[in-house]
């Protein structure tokens, strides 16, 4: 068969990479921006916590079981538009719209009522967001066949993606504010449609300029229709079989659950240890502390790490930079017991340089609080008047390095296992069920950690509901906020130190293959 001229993979066009990017900020927008109003189903539409949970678990499983079979479909799949970008452009105008019909819900609704809807349009929200995502993820696989190249478009794309985690953290603060919206109930129903309408125009950019490889001589591809389901489905299974028995990739998928699983269980401890240790249980004195915090995590993860570890990989190989990279974040979670720490902020608010910090900030807040007023944004401005925790920045850049290095890397070499499995199992290549089953397992473990959050909080004696936590349970926490992310950072470390598939071993895959295909 004849594909794509090597070469002509080499380089991702910057059109193409700016779109692809657009995608990866949709992909990181609908959770996180889901994730901040699923908070409003207790407060605002009075979801009891055993119905919430199950809203929250069952479409996420739903979910976890539909990735392979859509990854399946686009690896199968013959179109003249190719096997990816007649689904993605599909799968983000349904995404949007239905993440807007979602939370069109009313507080004088009965709270059944409200249940069954959003349990509904949860799974036909998830449904759309399948067929969206796992084509992406699959096309950027196979958007370039060289090994450097490779991470780089992965860094760009997790660099537009974080853009996302910049604005995302202040979706509460906009939607609770009086100012803004009458109730909290207008403010998740208009919200959404902005939302919605975000992810449709940056969602559909991919599907009409990135460019994968080209699948019309393609061989051996499963025929998709009704009729043909029962042998599908046999397909499939024998597929995800091929798939597990890849070495190689398994570790990055063992590596990926550890660090993204601990990440997640910490998830909401930083912003608990905030408002209840330093700020006595105060959610105003603690004000927007806490959405500043994942803010300026994300834009230094934006423009200070992934550049980092693009540079690192490389250097030194992708396996290395995420060792590296992984032991830097250990670090992180090390430091923040410090930057933490009250008293240690107290002493640090005495000296000249917390002086000049408090007095800058304020100076441009001074500047800008004016036209913040005109555009009704008074909400993120900071109290410079009070102490400023300044230290609880100082952990940050350690631990972007986890996340940030995790999904470059990880992305970048997964594409390069999809050369490898290409060389043992032959044609079709299966971009799109290697990134469904990465993504499934990434899924699992968010669904695994708020189950294992939960547990942790019971087990150290925290009480959401209470004005104060415990000098013990607080001391707990902060404790569990620091071994739990390390120890499975540790752990994925170990088992990523024997990856070989190194890139000296990528190009000569990429040889084999070239000399097999045919290609000039």
């Amino acid at each position: 068969m004849s594909v794509l001229p090597s070469n002509s993979r080499e380089k991702v066009p910057f059109i193409q990479k700016i779109s692809f990017g657009s995608g990866h900020l949709v992909l990181n927008l609908l959770p996180g921006a889901l994730g901040v109003f699923s908070f409003f189903l207790f407060t605002t539409f009075g979801m009891d916590p055993v119905l919430a949970g199950l809203l929250g678990g069952l479409p996420r499983l739903y979910d976890a079981l539909t990735d392979p079979i859509m990854g399946f479909i686009s690896d199968n799949t013959k179109s003249k538009w190719g096997r990816r970008r007649p689904y993605i452009f599909i799968g983000a105008i349904l995404s949007g719209i239905f993440y807007i019909l979602l939370w069109q819900l009313s507080p004088e609704n009965s709270q059944m009522y409200n249940f069954w809807y959003f349990l509904i349009f949860s799974i036909v929200f998830f449904t759309g967001n399948t067929i969206y995502a796992t084509p992406l993820v699959g096309l950027g696989y196979e958007m370039t066949s060289d090994y450097n190249e490779r991470t780089k478009l992965m860094a760009f794309s997790q660099t537009i993606g974080q853009f996302a985690w910049m604005i995302v953290p202040w979706f509460w603060v906009v939607i609770a504010d009086p100012k803004i919206f009458a109730t909290q109930a207008e403010g998740v129903s208009q919200l959404s449609f902005y939302v919605g309408a975000a992810c449709i125009f940056f969602g559909i950019l991919p599907a009409f300029f990135c460019k994968g490889i080209d699948s019309q001589s393609m061989e051996n591809r499963k025929k998709i229709s009704l009729k043909t389901v029962g042998s599908n489905m046999k397909d499939l299974f024998a597929s995800m079989k091929q798939v597990s028995k890849n070495k190689p990739f398994m570790k990055l998928c063992g590596a990926t659950f550890l660090i993204f699983n601990g990440f997640q269980i910490v998830a909401a401890f930083s912003v608990f240890i905030i408002v209840f240790y330093m700020y006595n249980g105060s959610y105003a004195a603690a004000g927007t502390w806490p959405a500043w915090f994942s803010t300026i995590s994300a834009i230094l993860t934006a423009f200070l790490v992934i550049p980092i570890i693009t540079w690192m990989s490389k250097k030194w190989g992708k396996r290395n930079a995420f060792i590296i990279s992984t032991a830097i974040s250990i670090v992180g979670y090390i430091l923040k017991w410090f930057g933490f720490n009250t008293t240690l902020n107290s002493q640090f608010n005495q000296t000249g340089l917390s002086h000049k910090m408090t007095n800058a900030v304020g100076s441009f807040f001074d500047l800008i609080n004016p036209m913040l007023a005109d555009l009704n944004m008074s909400w993120f401005s900071i109290n410079t008047s009070n102490e400023m925790p300044w230290l609880i920045f100082l952990p940050i850049p350690f631990i972007a390095f986890g996340l940030g290095g995790l999904f470059t890397l990880m992305m970048s070499m997964t594409a390069d296992v999809c050369d490898l499995d290409e060389l043992e199992n032959g044609m079709p290549r299966k971009e799109g069920t290697f990134g469904a089953i990465y993504w499934w397992m990434v899924k699992l473990g968010q669904a695994l950690a708020l189950v294992l959050s939960g547990l942790v909080l019971k087990l150290i004696g925290f009480d959401g509901g209470a004005a104060s936590q415990s000098t013990e349970t607080m001391y707990y926490l902060r404790i569990a906020d620091i071994i739990i992310p390390s120890v499975t950072a540790a752990i994925a470390i170990v088992i990523m130190w024997k990856y070989n598939l190194d890139e000296e071993k990528a190009k000569k895959i990429k040889e084999d293959l070239i000399a097999r295909r045919g290609e000039l």
